[in-house]
């Protein structure tokens, strides 16, 4: 299956964009070329970027208090594995205190790190990373695999409660709907909502449905159009009948 997400809203919007940049950087880091290493280390500032809101890491402590207390409703009772609950708690328990541990200004020993800052100030500018403008970094990217990846690794560690916390967040949300399955007539779907509390629509298709989801929704309605890939950039409407699976996601 192929599956599409569409958050309703921003706090859901940027934990899933850091999810995305921190898959990244995982995936590139355990690489070995310094073209690999670079790209983590341009993920690195974008995760500094997304991560900038200064009431990302409350949301992600109450909404995990608040999942602990859900959970704590269920001890003793017969039909829930004791074992797999303790585990959960504790998973939980763990990233809460992480996160509680992150002091002062996400990232901010990153923005006092100058050799960084500047290599983050030229990589907006195309090819402004070269080794004419940057020598200092155009030595470190002829440095070993393993120093390379041991300075990546040391960047990155201290962001990895939120990773943490926003892991469970995202897990419980996907966990939390029930799949439906649904027909969109020529290619069109429309469903009110009427103020719905859902903060997720994840949208699923067979890999051999040769269309794309178009989705916007607010609480009120949601709306899906099914379009051909744009390769040659010209996108096309469905004109048939298109069947895909529905989940509504909400904590």
């Amino acid at each position: 299956m192929i599956t599409y997400e569409y958050p309703f809203n921003e706090r859901i919007r940027t934990l899933l964009r850091l999810e995305d940049l921190f898959d990244k950087a995982a995936y590139f880091v355990q690489l070995e070329g310094s073209r690999e290493h670079h790209v983590v280390l341009l993920t690195l500032f974008e995760i500094l970027e997304v991560a900038g809101r200064a009431d990302l890491k409350m949301d992600l402590i109450q909404e995990l208090e608040r999942q602990r207390q859900s959970l704590l409703v269920f001890r003793n009772n017969p039909d829930i594995s004791e074992e797999a609950l303790s585990g959960a708690l504790y998973e939980i328990e763990q990233a809460s205190a992480a996160l509680l541990g992150m002091t002062g200004k996400i990232g901010q020993y990153l923005r006092e790190n100058d050799w960084l800052m500047g290599i983050k100030s030229r990589a907006v500018i195309p090819g402004g990373v070269c080794e004419f403008d940057l020598p200092s970094y155009h030595y470190w990217q002829h440095q070993s695999c393993a120093t390379r990846r041991e300075a990546l690794h040391g960047w990155l560690k201290p962001l990895m409660p939120l990773r943490s916390g926003l892991d469970i967040v995202l897990r419980l949300l996907r966990a939390s709907g029930r799949s439906d399955h649904q027909v969109a007539e020529g290619g069109a779907f429309q469903m009110m909502l009427g103020g719905s509390a859902a903060q997720m629509v994840r949208v699923m298709l067979q890999p051999n449905v040769t269309y794309v989801p178009e989705i916007s929704a607010n609480k009120y309605a949601l709306n899906v159009r099914f379009t051909c890939p744009d390769y040659d950039h010209r996108p096309r409407h469905a004109d048939s009948n298109v069947e895909f699976d529905m989940v509504f996601c909400n904590l």
